[in-house]
Parts: C-alpha cells; sequence; structure tokens
C-alpha cells in the first residue's frame, strides 16, 4: 500500500490527508537515517513544516503546540535526540533496503 501511496504522491492524485502521511512518513525515515534514532521535535519540526509548505494551513501548523507543555513536564519531550551508537549499521540497513533487499 506504501508503494502505491507513494507512487500516487509523486503524480499528484492524493487526497489531502494521503498527502500529510506520505509526507510524514518520508519526515520519519529521513531522520530515523540521518540519526539512527528518532529525534522528536526535529520530526516535528520538518512534517508540520513541509505540510505548511504544501498545504498553507496555520491551524495545523499550531494544532498540537498546547500538548508540548505538559509532555515536558513528564519528560516524554526530548529536545535534542540521540545519536545511534553504530549509524554504520543504520546505513547498511536502508541501503539494503533501498537495493530490493539484496545482501
Amino acid at each position: 500500500m506504501d508503494a502505491l501511496r507513494q507512487l500516487a504522491f509523486e503524480r499528484g492524485t492524493l487526497s489531502q490527508a494521503e498527502r500529510r502521511t506520505v509526507l510524514f512518513q518520508k519526515a520519519f525515515l529521513d531522520n530515523i537515517r540521518r540519526h539512527g534514532r528518532l529525534g522528536e521535535i526535529e520530526l516535528i519540526a520538518v512534517f508540520k513544516g513541509s505540510v505548511f509548505l504544501r498545504d498553507r494551513s496555520l491551524p495545523f501548523l499550531f494544532r498540537d503546540a498546547g500538548l508540548a507543555p505538559q509532555l515536558a513536564k513528564r519528560r516524554k519531550l526530548h529536545l535534542i535526540g540521540e545519536q545511534a551508537k553504530d549509524r554504520g549499521v543504520v546505513a547498511r540497513i536502508f541501503a539494503r533496503a533501498l537495493n530490493g533487499g539484496d545482501r
């Protein structure tokens, strides 16, 4: 399904909600590819920024901003994401996935 959604995204035939799903998936995977682990703040910034640039929706941009203080209070919001110890492993996983699983 994701592959078909990606093709439809590239052709511009997706609904607004489906486009946001693809943009989130891209932001998520790019974040993992760069750091080896998920950096929540960067993920949110990249995803919300890409949706805003595409749709110009200010309400979407700030919709979840009220959650930040609650998450910070419970120590669930990490301002600086951790790096994976061996990002080479992550790079090999992504390379293998892009090459169709060949070893």
